[in-house]
């Protein structure tokens, strides 16, 4: 039978108090870390939507299979055990541990980019961003123009625009090292990417002769919504349709802390052997031996369980359901949010939200400060803090959108603490004219975002 409660397919097993600072406590945080929500203490935050990376909670099977970790340092019996498990995912028979997904990419970029290369992607995330440019090389978003428009309810706004592929592949392919495609696409929204775009991914990769890699960062999330809007998928297994997915790759890096379902790890995989062992040697040097690539060996075994569990189709359904409930709660009282809601995350569009604040003025990052002022709720801006380009005058290149992402931790809160999240977030959308913009006042060179202070604009 079909009933429309989408309940959570676990039972609690333990739980952890939640601090419920008041309004002068947060008022006091506020002003402590000059309005970068990074800076907060996790103790001053009432419920916490900053990342779903690393944040979630482990199974009793994850647990258990921690404390069969060896923690030997060369040849642990827990590697072992994590490579067959990533290898029977991806079909991938070179596996590299390393302690998280951008420890992945830095090694992969280090070993294939020079100054002057340009690496596609449907849309770069921060770390990945970073990571292509700090080797000199840059990083180019060729999302289908549907990904930028917020409204737009195309199915897989993942999807990589294959035409500019094909440009810029054939205007000067000696310049372009690897083609990278990230699912879901985290920057656009959680935007899935279907397996048909891959497809044709490949087939202009293959005509240039120029590799293809995942940033498999939420590789199930993206298969369960190929399952659920693409043809002919319907009756198919997510493990089956993520099976596919990588046989369509060359290599992929992964942050376990994301659908690996564990607080920490990832790993770098791929199919070419002489490649492999150029990032091996570079892994030791910088993470670790490639048994454990800076990871403990509980780590690799909590990976290798949680990589068994994220493809349950039950926990899955459950996933994608919990955060579709997020914004239709907040849709309905008039919020605008990127749609159709992505997996991981709500996505507000917050240009049409906060008109009277220019992007000069960083209105993402306004609401995210409001959310937390009035509510606790702390969540993260990806928009203009996080992905303006500065230009050689000095000024800034505004980000193509301006949101606000609100990450649900997996296994993590119940429906009782999003439906306070629902109401926190129509509370500060009932007085968007009292918030005012921010100037940064101190910022880093790289990943700015992470520790930039800010200070409010007055009105």
């Amino acid at each position: 039978m079909h009933f429309q409660t989408t309940i959570e397919p676990f039972r609690i097993h333990s739980v952890e108090a939640i601090a419920l600072p008041d309004e002068n406590q947060r008022e006091t945080a506020l002003e402590r870390v000059h309005y970068n929500l990074f800076g907060l203490h996790a103790d001053e935050v009432i419920i916490d939507l900053l990342t779903d990376s690393g944040t979630g909670a482990m199974s009793s099977r994850q647990w258990a299979g921690m404390m069969l970790g060896d923690e030997s340092y060369a040849g642990s019996r827990s590697y072992y055990r994590f490579r067959d498990v990533v290898h029977d995912l991806t079909g991938m028979p070179h596996v590299i541990p390393t302690h998280q997904g951008r420890a992945a990419e830095r090694i992969l970029f280090t070993e294939t980019l020079t100054s002057g290369d340009v690496v596609p992607n449907n849309t770069h995330f921060d770390t990945t961003r970073a990571n292509v440019e700090y080797q000199g090389a840059g990083a180019l978003d060729i999302v289908i123009p549907e990904g930028l428009e917020p409204d737009s309810r195309h199915p897989f706004k993942g999807n990589v625009d294959v035409q500019q592929l094909e440009k810029i592949l054939a205007d000067d392919v000696h310049r372009v090292p690897l083609v990278m495609v990230t699912v879901t696409n985290n920057s656009g929204g959680g935007q899935p990417v279907s397996m048909a775009n891959l497809r044709e991914v490949r087939e202009v990769c293959d005509r240039y002769g120029v590799p293809l890699f995942l940033d498999a960062c939420r590789f199930a999330e993206n298969a369960w919504f190929i399952k659920t809007r693409e043809d002919g998928y319907l009756d198919r297994r997510p493990k089956e349709i993520a099976q596919e997915m990588f046989a369509l790759a060359d290599g992929c890096t992964f942050p376990a802390k994301k659908d690996g379902l564990a607080n920490i790890g990832g790993f770098l995989a791929m199919r070419d052997a002489r490649l492999a062992e150029r990032c091996r040697n570079l892994l030791i040097l910088t993470e670790g031996f490639p048994t454990y690539g800076g990871l403990a060996g509980y780590d690799l075994e909590a990976i290798a369980v949680g990589l068994e569990e994220v493809v349950d189709e039950h926990y899955l359904r459950y996933r994608i359901r919990s955060t579709a409930y997020l914004a239709e709660k907040i849709n309905a009282a008039g919020v605008p949010t990127v749609q159709p809601p992505g997996g991981h995350a709500v996505y507000i569009e917050v240009r049409s939200l906060l008109p009277h604040i220019p992007q000069t003025q960083y209105p993402a990052q306004a609401f995210v400060v409001e959310l937390y002022r009035i509510g606790g709720v702390r969540g993260v801006e990806i928009g203009s803090v996080m992905f303006a380009k500065p230009q050689p005058d000095g000024t800034e290149t505004a980000a193509p959108m301006e949101l606000v992402r609100l990450a649900i931790p997996r296994r993590t809160y119940t429906q009782s603490h999003i439906d306070y999240v629902a109401e926190v977030v129509i509370e500060a959308a009932s007085h968007t004219d009292e918030i005012p913009g921010y100037r940064i006042v101190r910022q880093p060179p790289w990943l700015r975002h992470f520790t930039a202070e800010f200070a409010p604009i007055p009105r």
